[in-house]
């Protein structure tokens, strides 16, 4: 690879998507650090990296202060899907606000680049659509998601503070709908809750009509586009969507995950919850022009992918984190 050799540290890099993470960094020859508190992450997500050289795991809650010296910082550490945050939604809160002001010190100290993983999530119910980054949002602040949506916001507004007022190089990407292989069976996503049930010849469950609207972009091209956000200028501070533009109804989902499965499995329809989007869809023309980048793996690929994944795991060693899935 191009470029110095760094140490980085990855919080909530035991997760979904801080495994894949830690996976490409370790591969191109960086030192990183793993930092995890397993709330809702796999040990077994990292086991095979345990015995390389320059990868380090250690059990931390980002909300308590800890003392590195990292180059870069990659901050991951939340429970990203509904039913793992709303289960405990003042931890949630918690792990982005003190998760933020933890990781922007220690930056600030080390003089560290720092990158936030901030979500669709703080445009809310979107008004506008597609979603470009100066859409200001459509978010109940007293909802039961906004410890989620608004803990992300809270956490962007920290970063911009401290790049504006201690000279702290931040970047924020907000990731959009994102799946593939290591997506945790019970984290109550409609990805993971379709392929689940299909294979288990269960029901799949729809909540609303099945009308709602979501873009799903597969962890490959969501990894990567960190991985330039993270090396672009410094005059590009962010917020970036990344995520991918083509869009799917719910419905379209559940009969292309039957399909691709061979199941026969009915579909169940339940009410929507409370202040679930009926769109979500990212303008990613920032991206594209800044970062040349764009998602590359179209949807029945990557689900089949994902599927073949399930497919090789025993559910039964994954718990049910919350007491609703």
């Amino acid at each position: 690879m191009g470029g110095a050799l760094k140490r980085i540290l990855v919080t909530g890099g035991a997760g979904f998507l801080g495994s894949h993470l830690c996976e490409r960094l370790v591969d191109e020859g960086h030192d990183v650090i793993c930092l995890d508190n397993f709330f809702t992450s796999q040990k077994s997500n990292v086991a095979h990296l345990l015995d390389r050289p320059n990868f380090e795991l250690v059990r931390h809650d980002v909300t308590l202060p800890i003392f590195l010296e990292v180059d870069e910082i990659y901050n991951l550490a939340c429970p990203a899907a509904p039913g793992h945050y709303q289960y405990n939604p003042i931890k949630t809160m918690k792990t982005s606000v003190m998760g933020a002001i933890n990781v922007l010190g220690m930056a600030k100290r080390c003089r560290a680049k720092v990158l936030q993983a901030s979500t669709s999530e703080v445009y809310g119910d979107p008004e506008v659509h597609p979603q470009p980054e100066h859409y200001r949002g459509a978010v109940n602040p007293i909802g039961p998601r906004a410890c989620y949506d608004e803990g992300k916001r809270a956490a962007e507004t920290l970063f911009m503070d401290y790049h504006r007022m201690n000279g702290v190089n931040v970047r924020i990407v907000r990731i959009f709908n994102t799946y593939g292989p290591r997506m945790h069976p019970f984290d109550g996503r409609v990805i993971s809750n379709f392929i689940r049930q299909a294979l288990a010849g269960e029901p799949l469950t729809i909540f609303g009509d099945g009308s709602q609207t979501r873009s799903f972009c597969y962890r490959d091209d969501l990894i990567e586009g960190m991985i330039r956000m993270m090396g672009a200028g410094d005059d590009l501070v962010g917020p970036v969507n990344l995520g991918n533009p083509t869009e799917f109804t719910i419905r379209e989902l559940a009969e292309c995950v039957l399909e691709l499965t061979g199941s026969r499995s009915e579909l169940v329809f339940h009410p929507l919850p409370a202040d679930d989007p009926r769109q979500r869809r990212p303008d990613i023309t920032l991206a594209r022009t800044r970062l040349g980048w764009e998602p590359k793996v179209p949807l029945r690929e990557g689900l089949a992918k994902t599927i073949e994944w399930f497919r090789s795991i025993d559910v039964r060693h994954y718990r049910p984190p919350t007491p609703n899935y």
